[in-house]
């Protein structure tokens, strides 16, 4: 049920200052992944003593007194995400989990703490740390390391003090790259680790990327032959070893904190009815219910109107969540259905498949608003038999196919990428020729969209996918 409402005459200020904490709370949680939503509700059962879990009690012959207030009973049961091959669905699911990692300052912080260097640099260090790029560089000017780090510390440091912190920070912090100031002093500093095994090849790579960087990276290998005085065959051999060399030296280490992946529903092909089942996950979430207690003491004649007051506002607080959620599970189940029901070629094809879905077209057949159709979609992930996906990556725009019909743009792009993957690398298609290759499989794009994708999907232009 999408909740619209308009303020008119019929509405006072205190009817909408009623609605809006519901309107809210429902916004709120449909928009919420599953590991937020189980924190959501951890601390919904913390503050509010209306809300309680649904605990199963020990079966007994129930008088017809009980079974009236069984029936009464308001309560939330959470659907089971089942599979047809035996596997438990939620150890699939936790195997997605990534736990929280440190930050890269944090890691580095703690290396750096056991650095046998002076106070001084210990000092100048830490501060220097803070200012590591998420690729592990130092890309300050010397001049502003020097006013950060004098802005902080009381010692005297100087450019020569500067340089040795750099210096035992590059020996120190691991893995070997960290803390560089350029791309090139960042591979420079892992040649001369990995040098050590195989000096002969090493010392190759390391004139390569002293004096031809840059030529490397344009892919001008007969004039980094004609620069190097090295062979075609010694300069490929020097680009392989390079491949052990890392460009972000920083990102092996940690990111910033790193939330759960869990799946929030699960689809499964059931082969006696031929057709892929949806199931809506809810991970560690308990079955809930609001309290017979606090209902009981509402109703208590005895029981202050203050008290009867609070006790209802709590009541009320813990209906709006059990429907909430209720909400939630019907509207995503809702929407991942319409995906499995148009996607099926996806599903069971792979990428090249993909059909466009907007988001409107999925509202309208809901009969609710886009804007809660965008909720539900934000931030959810879908388990499916091709793998783990973000539920948005099935929304899109698309174009007509004379041959497969109507196609998502990321169906484009990965017949783009079939296409890019097998070419002459000799010879590798130009823009203008990847365009001409889609309309061949009846794909009707033009080259701006064809270098827009390329891009997207870092795919280099032609002259530097060429191999030689």
């Amino acid at each position: 049920m999408d909740m619209r409402f308009q303020t008119g005459h019929r509405f006072g200020t205190e009817q909408q200052m009623q609605l809006a904490p519901r309107i809210i709370q429902t916004m709120e949680i449909m928009q919420l992944p599953l590991p937020a939503l189980e924190e959501k509700i951890d601390q919904e059962l913390e503050a509010n003593l209306a809300l309680e879990i649904d605990e199963p009690e020990q079966p007994e012959e129930p008088n017809d007194a009980q079974e009236q207030e069984v029936e009464e009973d308001t309560y939330l049961q959470p659907l089971q995400a089942t599979s047809s091959d035996g596997r438990d669905p939620k150890m699939d699911a936790m195997a997605n989990i990534r736990a929280r990692q440190e930050s890269l300052s944090e890691q580095l912080l703690h290396q750096w703490s056991f650095a046998e260097v002076s106070e001084v640099i210990q000092d100048c260090g830490s501060i220097l740390i803070g200012f590591i790029d998420t690729d592990g560089f130092l890309t300050l000017s010397k001049k502003e390391m020097l006013e950060h780090v004098s802005n902080v510390t009381t010692d005297s440091v100087d450019v020569e003090l500067l340089n040795k912190t750099v210096e035992q920070l590059q020996k120190w912090l691991e893995p070997p790259g960290i803390a560089a100031r350029s791309l090139q002093e960042s591979l420079l500093i892992q040649v001369s680790i990995l040098g050590k095994t195989d000096p002969e090849v090493w010392k190759d790579v390391e004139l390569l990327i002293s004096n031809h960087l840059d030529d490397l990276i344009s892919n001008r290998l007969p004039k980094v032959v004609s620069g190097s005085g090295l062979t075609m065959e010694k300069v490929k051999l020097a680009i392989e070893k390079m491949h052990e060399l890392t460009l972000s030296p920083g990102k092996m280490i940690a990111s910033e904190r790193v939330l759960p992946v869990i799946p929030d529903a699960m689809v499964e092909f059931d082969e006696v009815t031929d057709t892929f089942i949806v199931a809506i996950c809810d991970g560690r979430l308990p079955p809930l219910r609001i309290s017979k207690s606090y209902e009981h003491l509402v109703k208590d004649l005895s029981s202050d109107e203050s008290t009867k007051h609070f006790i209802q506002r709590n009541i009320n607080a813990a209906r709006w969540v059990l429907e909430a959620v209720g909400q939630r599970r019907t509207t995503l189940g809702n929407i991942v259905q319409i995906v499995v029901d148009r996607q099926r070629d996806f599903l069971e094809q792979g990428d090249a498949f993909l059909r466009p879905l907007p988001m409107i077209e999925v509202a309208d057949i809901l009969g609710i608003h886009v804007a809660t159709v965008s909720r539900a979609v934000s931030d959810k992930w879908v388990q499916t038999p091709r793998g783990l996906f973000p539920l948005r990556r099935f929304f899109s725009g698309g174009t007509g196919s004379t041959r497969d019909g109507d196609m998502s743009w990321e169906a484009v792009k990965t017949r783009l990428k079939e296409i890019i993957e097998h070419e002459d690398k000799a010879k590798p298609l130009s823009d203008e020729a990847l365009a001409t290759a889609l309309q061949e499989q009846g794909i009707s794009i033009a080259r701006r969209t064809v270098v827009k994708y390329r891009q997207q999907l870092d795919i280099p232009a032609a002259r530097l996918r060429k191999q030689f």
